[in-house]
């Protein structure tokens, strides 16, 4: 079974998005099923169809999220140290317009680009891997190449 890498941060996330949907989610769902299913005729209630639609997708999820939650490798970021960009790393960076930007390298499941939280399989991710300071991380994604310059490396706990 493959393992699949996480932040602490990602992984108390998930585990909380997966008890949610459900102590929280499911219930509210099944309540709206047998509501529906008072109305009659099944055939022709778009109500009932869509509560079994909203049944299907979050019965998805909660299979998707047991399986992640169940295969994680939990790296705390407080607990690493070392100078070299690598899971968990606060990463700054000062980009070609000499502007600062700071990421944080995470799994593919936490990846969330609005909150720097990058993924260490994205371009970006897979260019800062294995640099220190003072290097030099080229990005090549489908937008055109892009140069950074590593000002710092840091392992502390995420703040989003």
């Amino acid at each position: 079974m493959e393992r699949i890498a996480l932040t602490s941060r990602g992984y108390n996330v998930l585990q909380e998005e997966l008890k949610h949907r459900l102590q929280t989610v499911r219930p509210q769902i099944i309540a709206a099923i047998e509501e529906a299913r008072a109305h009659g005729d099944l055939s022709e209630n778009a109500e009932y169809h869509a509560a079994k639609e909203q049944q299907s997708f979050n019965e998805g999820r909660i299979q998707e999220l047991e399986s992640v939650t169940g295969r994680a490798q939990v790296i705390d970021p407080t607990e690493q140290n070392g100078s070299t960009a690598k899971l968990s790393a606060t990463v700054t960076v000062a980009d070609d317009d000499d502007k600062e930007h700071t990421f944080v390298l995470v799994g593919a499941e936490e990846a969330d680009s609005e909150k720097n939280l990058i993924s260490v399989t994205s371009p970006l991710g897979r260019a800062l891997i294995g640099k220190e300071e003072g290097d030099e991380a080229i990005v090549r994604a489908p937008g055109g190449t892009r140069n950074y310059e590593i000002i710092e490396v840091a392992f502390k706990a995420i703040e989003v």
